[in-house]
């Protein structure tokens, strides 16, 4: 029996599997870390089922302000039906990404990821003021930043997802001004944890005279003396590590209110232990991320009206900026007054105060920044 001619039309634009591309990352709202001050790669992974990756292309192109470009043929690596490649990008974004799998010139599955960035991302760290504790959510005015969660990236309105508390950040603000100023998206990695002493950050069997205030992280020795879990720092770098190497600009570190000037006199960390184990973290989670992380450490020891810094934890934090251990942070014990949570009387932020945090913070970053990029 004959086909009809609309029967051999129809075969003959049908596709050659039942082939299905899917795509593991980048996630939506992903900012990847840009490797110059133009451009960056974005890396792409996922899986072909049904389909002989030898007679199929995995080819795939950006959208830019509703554009599409033209599609590029990518030199995936594959493990079985999962695969992995890279394509360079422009730095900047929310860009929408599509990927599709052909063979004859035939398209057999297509897929796409609507917002990509390619831009700058920062690691959070410290204690609460770091994290969610301030006394307003903020959110972003850009729709330009995004904080990672572990496994996937949303847009970073607080709380900020892997921080502690359920409060407002300084991250929303900071992030703004650092995508306006480099017309670039912004992504973060979230650590903080509240009331946290430096002596908990330290990896697992780190040993020290005195234990802070809170016990939780830390347990006595039969000998005397007391050592980190590690959870804190375990928790750390693992997060550190879930991007490849360079895949961040560099650590903001807020900490330092938990060291000083302790109710119970016992528990306060003199500063000369404070550099000691600062130095050790910050050394150790380079060995074990594998490259020189740049860190920022922020001058940190106020309490409440009254008990305002601590000058031997200032003079600690200052004395890694002038070593070349890290790099100088903002002075927030300077940020007081309304400023302040419950009229000035508290240790973390209001509104005015978080947006205030972020303002100093980019005033130290991003000439740093502008020095990086030339």
């Amino acid at each position: 029996m004959k086909l009809s001619l609309l029967a051999i039309a129809a075969f003959l634009a049908a596709p050659l599997s039942a082939a299905t591309l899917t795509i593991a990352g980048p996630t939506d709202f992903q900012v990847i870390q840009r490797e110059s001050k133009n451009k960056g790669a974005i890396p792409i992974s996922g899986g072909l089922a049904d389909a002989d990756a030898k007679d199929v292309a995995i080819e795939a192109r950006l959208v830019i302000d509703g554009k599409a470009e033209e599609w590029r043929k990518l030199q995936p690596a594959f493990t079985g039906a999962a695969f992995e490649a890279k394509m360079d990008a422009p730095a900047g974004g929310w860009y929408r990404l599509e990927v599709r799998a052909s063979s004859g010139g035939k398209t057999l599955s297509e897929t796409a990821v609507e917002h990509v960035g390619v831009g700058e991302v920062f690691v959070v760290a410290g204690q609460s003021n770091s994290a969610n504790h301030g006394a307003e959510k903020q959110r972003t005015k850009t729709g330009r930043i995004a904080t990672f969660h572990g496994k996937r990236w949303q847009l970073s309105n607080d709380p900020q997802p892997g921080a502690s508390g359920g409060g407002g950040s300084f991250v929303p603000p900071f992030g703004d001004a650092i995508a306006e100023r480099f017309a670039v998206p912004v992504g973060f990695i979230a650590c903080g944890i509240g009331a946290t002493s430096v002596r908990e950050w330290l990896p697992k069997g780190s040993t020290f005279p005195n234990p802070p205030t809170i016990e939780g992280n830390v347990r006595k020795l039969p000998g005397g003396e007391w050592e980190s879990k590690g959870a804190a720092y375990t928790s750390f770098v693992a997060r550190m590590k879930q991007l490849p190497t360079r895949g961040f600009r560099a650590v903001l570190w807020h900490q330092g209110e938990s060291d000083a000037n302790q109710a119970d006199k016992t528990r306060t960390l003199p500063g000369n232990l404070y550099r000691e184990y600062l130095e050790k973290l910050i050394c150790e989670s380079r060995r074990e991320t594998g490259w020189d992380v740049p860190w920022f450490v922020a001058q940190v020891s106020y309490h409440v009206p009254g008990d305002e810094a601590s000058p031997d934890i200032r003079a600690a934090q200052a004395s890694l900026w002038k070593d070349g251990v890290a790099l100088e942070g903002p002075d927030s014990d300077a940020i007081k007054g309304s400023l302040r949570e419950s009229g000035g009387k508290g240790v973390h932020f209001s509104g005015p105060g978080l947006r205030e945090h972020a303002a100093r913070w980019v005033e130290k970053v991003a000439p740093w920044l502008e020095q990086q990029l030339k």
